[in-house]
């Protein structure tokens, strides 16, 4: 019989104390709910008793129907009190949540210098707090802190906090690394010890200070632990906490344990990026298992072997995380990139002296600082033209720009008007618009130049514009990159210009999106090839 683990995700409150995290209440909700749908067992929203926010947040998960056990997390009691003097305790009790985490301390140095109390009192505070929250209903889970830095400087003391978590009830006991310093070895041999001496159900919470956390709760699970703590994409504070993302394909995929199902776990890139989103923190491209590098492939040799099976280089399938295989046409690139990138754009690849061809073509292109792994678009546009799959939906014949910082008293906004003169199906267009500066100016001058045409193109806006120096010793004069990456409401794509001339580089990059998404138009829905000269856009 497989053995299952329990889940348990912290993202909406251990996850929020990490640097430049802040989520509403909203937020918290619609988190909650991608959480839930993912499967696992435990949602720490927050502490009731800290903040309106988490107040907020407890009244209104009321609403969503959670089949995850929505927890609320507070302490124990305070030194030289009663649980019902203790007002963060009452608040716990009354957020309405079917479980409870409370931590307490396990270390006699955290006692005495953090608390600064006696052994004897942190003892009672454990099992006066837990046996509280019991008898109002609730499933306790008791988060033992610094346990295992509590366990090397006085094993017998941080087992006898355990003990007592254990006699008041306690449904959980979980052991924390909370400073994030120890090593694999060290938390399997403690585990293990733990697990013969306390007979309760043990889980395990670590912190990724030595980049360990997520190694220490796999380790964890295979010395006896049954619950796992993390949160999603490995936020939390200082290096962040186990990252569940991880964990969850691991525990699974690799180790043959049971945590949620294998639908919920194709879920699992989307949940990330969806978090990742509402967090407003950007997901590194080669986070294992569902950044967008996590099955990219650059290396010639390598699309080769995949093409011919994809097992010789992933280690699992893509789509078992809800991933995707990707290959990448650079500088490194081989004939099989090229095969590859084509046969997913539906493009007739025959001629083996053509993709030679292009091969050297991006070669020599990214020798001179393009690069086509972050533009999609702009390699889409190179491998139709040269393939024969592209029609020209336009041509620049040119394009000035003129800067004037005007000499009024107290105005310091500096003018910047583009006038762009080009051609579609045949007719001349010559257009003048102004913007908040040379790309702007640009950018609007080229679409009332297009809209007429391609009313569509009003759907079509940048979401991202980079600019990035090639040759720094140059200084002024230095070779730039411009990456602009441009959406629409069901797509994004990116797009590459490089010159020395930063406008250049620009209206290069510039033009490519607006190509790659007129293309996309024609692909999709008929789209005239000029207009009547009564609508007056020529020669204005």
């Amino acid at each position: 019989m497989t053995t299952s683990i329990s889940i348990f995700d912290t993202t909406l409150r251990d996850g929020t104390q990490g640097e430049g995290i802040s989520l509403t209440a909203e937020d918290k909700l619609k988190i909650a709910l991608k959480l839930d749908a993912l499967g696992v067992h435990y949602i720490e929203g927050g502490n009731p008793g800290s903040n309106g926010k988490d107040i907020e947040f407890f009244k209104r998960a009321r609403e969503l129907n959670l089949q995850a056990k929505l927890t609320a997390f507070g302490s124990t009691r305070r030194k030289n009190s009663t649980c019902e003097q203790d007002v963060n305790l009452k608040h716990l009790i009354e957020s309405g949540a079917r479980a409870a985490t409370l931590v307490g301390k396990t270390w006699d140095f955290h006692v005495h210098t953090a608390l600064q109390t006696t052994l004897e009192e942190n003892l009672a505070m454990i099992y006066e707090s837990i046996a509280y929250v019991k008898r109002h209903g609730l499933e306790a889970i008791f988060d033992s802190e610094h346990f295992f830095d509590g366990y090397k400087a006085n094993p017998d003391y941080a087992i006898a906090a355990l003990a007592k978590a254990k006699e008041a009830g306690a449904d959980w006991i979980v052991l924390c690394d909370t400073n994030g310093g120890t090593l694999p070895t060290e938390i399997h041999d403690i585990v293990s010890r733990v697990t013969s001496l306390i007979q309760a159900p043990i889980g395990i919470h670590t912190h990724n200070d030595c980049e360990l956390a997520v190694a220490n709760s796999l380790a964890a699970v295979n010395a006896g632990a049954r619950q796992v703590q993390g949160t999603i994409n490995g936020y939390g504070e200082r290096c962040g906490n186990a990252n569940l993302v991880s964990i969850l394909p691991n525990l699974q995929l690799k180790m043959g344990y049971s945590c949620i199902s294998d639908e919920q776990l194709k879920s699992l890139t989307s949940v990330a990026r969806y978090v990742g989103e509402i967090a407003n923190v950007s997901l590194p491209v080669n986070q294992p298992y569902v950044g967008t590098a996590a099955f990219a492939h650059k290396g010639g040799i390598h699309v080769s072997a995949i093409l011919k099976d994809s097992k010789t280089y992933e280690h699992i399938s893509p789509e078992l995380v809800g991933n995707k295989q990707r290959v990448l046409v650079s500088e490194l690139a081989g004939q099989s990139n090229i095969v590859s990138k084509a046969q997913e754009l539906g493009l007739e690849v025959s001629e083996v002296a053509k993709s030679r061809e292009l091969i050297d073509r991006i070669k020599k292109l990214e020798h001179e600082g393009y690069q086509f792994e972050g533009a999609d678009a702009s390699l889409e546009l190179l491998l139709r033209e040269a393939f024969g799959d592209s029609e020209p939906m336009f041509t620049v014949d040119s394009f000035k720009i003129h800067c004037e910082q005007p000499s009024v008293s107290g105005n310091t906004d500096m003018l910047t008007e583009a006038i762009v003169k080009l051609r579609v199906g045949g007719q001349q267009v010559y257009t003048v618009a102004e913007g908040n500066g040379p790309v702007n100016a640009l950018d609007n001058a080229l679409r009332k130049a297009l809209a007429p045409f391609y009313p569509a193109i009003a759907n079509i806006h940048l979401s991202d514009y980079k600019v990035r120096v090639l040759d720094e010793k140059d200084t002024t004069a230095a070779k730039v990159r411009v990456l602009i990456e441009s959406s629409d409401f069901h797509d994004t794509w990116s797009t590459v210009g490089v010159s020395s001339n930063v406008i250049e580089a620009s209206w290069e990059a510039l033009v490519d999106s607006i190509r790659y998404a007129l293309l996309s138009m024609t692909r999709s829905e008929s789209v005239p090839e000029a207009i009547p000269e009564s609508l007056g856009l020529v020669n204005h």
